[in-house]
């Protein structure tokens, strides 16, 4: 009796559809074109960042010098004068300007008057604080007195003063920064006012 042959099929999916080659090939390539651009979004967001941190440094930590000028609308009170001497209070502000983006912290320093180079009267900044991008503002009373000096008309004093101190960014980094101050102050002698102050 002849025995019965059986031919062997290959199995087929389960769902009856067979993946070709290039198929395959395809599913490969959008693999590919999904990391390429997971790269590039990662590439983005570093440069992105770069950009950011760049800018911060430029900006929040580049520390600036604090500005310190006397208040234009200084004023004069108690004034004697004659033809050889000149004697007043000179009422002013001292104001401290800080444009950084932290606290200023100075030390005490004296504003030096001079009349021709020679000092007529001082005042003592006391040690202070002036606050991120803000000003500090210090009234002032000045007894002024050129005696034996020419000293009839119009006066032109100048006003001197150094400030030393730190300021601080984000809570820890310290740099130490000086502000000067020089102003040209122009007082009326007859009409006992004060015409202009100019500091720079």
């Amino acid at each position: 009796m002849a025995e019965k042959t059986h031919q062997a099929y290959p199995l087929a999916p389960a769902n009856g559809y067979t993946r070709s080659d290039g198929e395959s090939l395809s599913e490969d390539e959008l693999k590919r074109k999904k990391r390429i651009k997971c790269f590039a979004y990662i590439g983005i967001f570093i440069v992105f960042q770069m950009a950011i941190g760049a800018v911060f440094g430029l900006t929040v930590l580049k520390v600036k010098t604090p500005k310190v000028r006397l208040d234009t609308t200084s004023t004069l009170s108690g004034v004697t004068s004659s033809t050889t001497s000149f004697s007043s209070t000179f009422n002013t502000q001292i104001r401290v300007k800080n444009t950084n983006w932290g606290p200023y912290k100075f030390d005490e320093a004296v504003v030096t008057f001079k009349y021709q180079g020679t000092p007529v009267g001082t005042f003592t900044v006391p040690k202070g604080k002036a606050g991120m991008r803000g000003t500090k503002k210090i009234d002032a009373s000045v007894s002024l007195n050129t005696a034996a000096l020419n000293s009839s008309g119009e006066l032109t004093l100048t006003s001197e003063a150094k400030l030393t101190g730190k300021v601080t960014l984000m809570g820890m980094m310290k740099k130490k920064k000086s502000a000067s101050m020089n102003c040209t102050i122009q007082i009326d002698a007859s009409g006992q006012t004060v015409k202009s102050v100019v500091c720079k």
